[in-house]
């Protein structure tokens, strides 16, 4: 077995750094054995990761145990939901590239033989995943898993309510001690926000890839189970190092296809159309935008987990998880993938079996004979848009409404506060995509507003941001070319007209409003910028090829 880390160990040559090892205590016996990086994302403010330092522990014994040598080393990450809704949210998805590049930059200088990835939230997991790829040496992910749900008023409650609470408080609908009580009891402890938000479907994507042991992506965040899987995981990248099994013999155009098909059947995250397509471009494949949509053709939506109904995480951890849910969808499956596991997909599956058909429901009685996500094309976006169906109410997959423009998410906010929002519009937020934001901000804010305005059967939201893995209603994101490209949404104003039907695939734009004075309403908004934000601007991608640094 030739290791990577020979090249920081060989004796007498590396006699130096050996003696820097050995500073850290390691003896010559430790130094025979393969290094394992065990990547920890731990934070003190994000929910998702507070609990990280337990099941890093966890990892390293397991590396300990199969005879490796664990060095911990650490990244950062952001929480989405409390960046949500202000200059803070510029930085989330930005954030997802720097992480894969300090992962790079560690491992690389360290020669690490092995690493396991220890993640949690939205842009940090696909980050470490794009690192990978990038990197090309055995690797594992263990997510931090999903926290328990909350409970107000005898009913289950994922995070979404108290985004839509806002909206509900702001229209007199309950008071502000009802909302205050929902405050308190939504988040009941450590872990990824408890609906099929983009942490959760991020988390089992990468059980869906292969990328982690079966029930990495369910398994609650405060579970024994969820420790025995990280140990387990430290084992097995022992393992993987001996046998030399790396990233991209798993991550390969099938595993991608695979976790597409997951993601369509859970009703799962739109953000999964910008960060596949980028960690399959550290691995070297090909995924263009529109399989999400061909996929969605053929693979049912099986699952309503919120925001798309009242289940949670849990309550797929519960049915039977993610195996469960592959091995209802099978025959849309490439079951010959390899795993981590070093067993393929067909083979794990066979011991996975549905446990609770209101959760995952059966190939002949799905929840919708359409996967859960579309890709729109037309007038308004040439090079598509995306759209979560699964939360879309089937009164509005055909919609046309009058264009209320505006060019920041935070004037959208404020005119659906001041009532300025009514049925029949339909909301343009531009200059929000990877370069205009810059940083490609979340719109759960506007979203959850209208929800709570009891607006969201009668108004639709389309921007060149993206939306929370929360949101629900007819919100179209990723409109490309974005608006800062000289996209067609740079050029609608209030009182055109927006067209979108969902079954067609369409979104069109009808300018109705007169040339000249169309001139006066589109100047481009001036953003001075600074810091890392000015850097990521000059490199940032379209959505549409995943908003990866070019």
């Amino acid at each position: 077995m030739s290791l990577r880390s020979e090249t920081i160990k060989e004796f007498p040559l590396r006699a130096p750094q050996r003696s820097l090892l050995k500073a850290l205590g390691l003896g010559n016996r430790d130094l025979e054995k393969p290094f394992i990086a065990v990547v920890n994302s731990y934070s003190e403010i994000v929910p998702g990761h507070a609990h990280l330092r337990t099941l890093a522990e966890a990892v390293k014994q397991g590396v300990a145990s199969a005879g490796g040598q664990p060095f911990e080393v650490n990244t950062i990450a952001i929480c989405d939901g409390i960046a949500m809704g202000h200059e803070g949210m510029k930085y989330s998805l930005p954030s997802r590239d720097l992480i894969a590049d300090s992962i790079e930059l560690v491992v690389e200088a360290h020669r690490f033989d092995g690493m396991v990835l220890v993640c949690s939230c939205d842009k940090v997991v696909p980050g470490m995943l794009m690192a990978a790829a990038r990197l090309n040496i055995p690797s594992i992910a263990v997510t931090g898993g999903p926290m328990m749900p909350g409970s107000y008023g005898g009913a289950e409650i994922t995070l979404t309510k108290i985004f839509e609470a806002v909206g509900e408080a702001a229209k007199g609908a309950i008071t502000l001690e009802e909302l205050k009580r929902i405050e308190e009891c939504v988040c009941p402890g450590p872990g990824s926000c408890s609906g099929m938000f983009t942490a959760n479907t991020m988390a089992c994507l990468v059980e869906a890839m292969g990328m982690g042991l079966p029930g990495v992506g369910t398994a609650p965040a405060v579970s024994a189970e969820r420790l025995r899987i990280a140990r387990r995981s430290g084992e097995l990248v022992v393992e993987m190092v001996r046998e030399g099994l790396r990233s991209r013999d798993v991550m390969t155009h099938k595993a991608f296809l695979n976790a597409i098909a997951v993601d369509v059947a859970l009703g799962g995250s739109t953000n999964t159309a910008l960060h596949l397509p980028a960690i399959a471009r550290e691995a070297g494949v090909e995924l263009e935008l529109d399989e999400f949509d061909k996929m969605s053709r053929v693979v049912p939506q099986l699952c309503t987990i919120s925001p798309n109904g009242p289940h949670t995480v849990y309550d797929l951890h519960l049915a039977g998880g993610v195996m469960a849910l592959m091995s209802e969808i099978k025959d849309f499956l490439h079951l010959d993938a390899l795993t981590v596991t070093r067993k393929t997909v067909g083979e794990l599956i066979r011991d996975f079996k549905v446990k609770d058909r209101e959760v995952i429901r059966s190939i002949s009685d799905p929840v919708m004979r359409e996967g859960g996500l579309a890709v729109l094309k037309g007038s308004l976006a040439p090079r598509g848009s995306v759209v979560k169906i699964a939360a879309v109410p089937k009164s509005m997959w055909k919609f046309k409404g009058i264009a209320k423009v505006f060019n920041s998410e935070e004037e959208a906010v404020e005119a659906i506060m001041k009532r300025r929002i009514e049925g029949g519009d339909v909301v343009v937020i531009r200059y929000e995509g990877p370069k205009g934001g810059p940083g490609m901000r979340e719109m759960l804010t506007p979203t959850s507003l209208i929800v709570g305005m009891d607006l969201w059967e009668k108004v639709a939201l389309v921007t060149d941001g993206r939306f929370s893995g929360a949101t629900r209603g007819l919100a179209v994101g990723h409109v490309s070319p974005e608006a800062a490209e000289g996209g067609p949404i740079a050029k609608v104003v209030d009182g055109d007209f927006i067209t979108i039907d969902v079954e067609k695939r369409r979104i069109d734009v009808e300018f109705i409003v007169p040339e000249e004075e169309r001139a006066k309403k589109t100047a481009l908004p001036s953003k001075p910028l600074k810091g890392y934000l000015a850097r990521y601007v000059r490199m940032a991608g379209s959505a549409y090829e995943g908003a990866i640094l070019k």
